[in-house]
């Protein structure tokens, strides 16, 4: 087998086990709200936690990504991820949930701009589109996660023993697929960041994926609150799990549909569905409405991430690996600050009504869209 193909192989890997964990985690929040007796504000302040530790992370995650080969930092960050999902099942006190939180989100963020800055070199050793796949295979991961927590909840398995089988699967493949990744990726020249005046194309890819983590974020961390508490179902995992296959659908032709349609045609369609969706899920707050209000979200999110970070790579300032890292920034904090941000609009006004921010970030990729694409061509 070729060599790329070998690495295509063992980033997939990684990419899908980063959706596995992440949905185990997101799937069990309602668990967690119930173990702790947690009030929509409480989980809120709760899921705050995150975002403050993801920005911790961003000098870290940056210098990491100049200073080593991706690969490095990417499995010791998936180390501390596993051990972070342990942490969280097993936490019996506020502190030690909090420290847990701390730990995957710090993870999470470093991991992120890994195998990002990964796909999009492994990405120059291929003709055709391969960026949106791999962001599929996460889709995926997803789908298998929230999968696997359904069959545990139906088997009334406890968290402990969920996220201890998820964490030790995850370490023990991350060792198998290690030595396959891209080696000797560690960018010449554009390391360093310089504090001056913001790029003004990476500060656009830089808000277009924070809305896209507002919106992403936010439906994976109340998807399942919303459907337990707003729609009545026991089995408050359905939503979720179609959310999840309808982005993992998605993202699997996203190569090809770039290539047909263009990207700012899809900037477009993501928007309209992610506003359409919304509103469908918080007017007929139903099984079958927010099944397909959820639908269309996850349709609408999907391509989002991807599109933005093959954008990231035409970027001249700086190398692939710091601007991933820029954009990854404004991702992390919007895929942290979106589920807080509902939680204390939920305990003022309902779970229903705070939805509407989806629909205020949906619409704003618009004028966002029309901003980046004319910036484009003056690269």
């Amino acid at each position: 087998m070729q060599e790329r193909s070998l690495q295509r192989i063992s980033l997939s890997t990684y990419f899908l086990l980063s959706g596995i964990c992440f949905s185990s985690w997101a799937s069990r929040i309602p668990t967690i709200k119930d173990n702790f007796n947690f009030s929509e504000e409480q989980l809120g302040n709760m899921l705050m936690i995150m975002p403050a530790s993801a920005i911790i992370g961003i000098p870290l995650s940056g210098w990491l990504v100049s200073k080593y080969d991706s690969r490095i930092p990417q499995q010791f960050a998936y180390v501390f991820f596993s051990i972070a999902l342990l942490l969280i099942g097993f936490s019996t006190s506020l502190p030690l949930l909090i420290f847990a939180l701390f730990l995957f989100a710090v993870s999470l963020r470093i991991l992120n701009i890994s195998i990002n800055t990964q796909s999009i070199f492994l990405q120059e050793k291929f003709e055709k589109r391969i960026v949106g796949a791999f962001h599929g295979l996460w889709s995926i991961g997803g789908v298998i996660g929230v999968l696997f927590t359904t069959l545990m909840l139906k088997l009334n398995i406890s968290i402990q023993m969920h996220f201890l089988m998820v964490a030790i699967f995850t370490l023990i493949t991350i060792f198998i697929a290690y030595p396959y990744l891209i080696k000797n990726d560690k960018a010449k020249a554009g390391n360093k960041f310089k504090l001056e005046k913001p790029n003004k194309y990476i500060m656009l890819l830089g808000l277009m994926v924070f809305l896209a983590a507002v919106c992403e974020g936010g439906m994976y961390d109340w998807n399942g609150v919303y459907f337990k508490d707003v729609v009545k179902e026991e089995v408050f995992t359905y939503g979720y799990l179609l959310f999840m296959i309808c982005m993992s659908i998605y993202r699997l032709t996203i190569d090809k549909l770039i290539d047909y349609f263009g990207m700012k045609k899809l900037y477009f369609l993501s928007s309209i569905l992610i506003m359409s969706g919304v509103s469908i899920a918080v007017m007929i707050p139903e099984f079958w409405p927010a099944l397909i209000g959820f639908c269309l979200v996850g349709i609408g999110v999907s391509g989002l991430f991807p599109m933005t970070f093959i954008l990231a790579g035409k970027a001249k300032k700086y190398s692939t690996g710091i601007v991933i890292s820029i954009v990854g920034t404004y991702s992390t904090v919007g895929m942290f600050l979106g589920p807080p941000i509902i939680g204390y609009l939920a305990e003022s006004f309902g779970l229903q009504k705070a939805f509407i921010v989806f629909i205020i970030g949906g619409f704003l990729f618009i004028p966002l869209t029309i901003s980046v694409f004319n910036h484009l061509k003056k690269i």
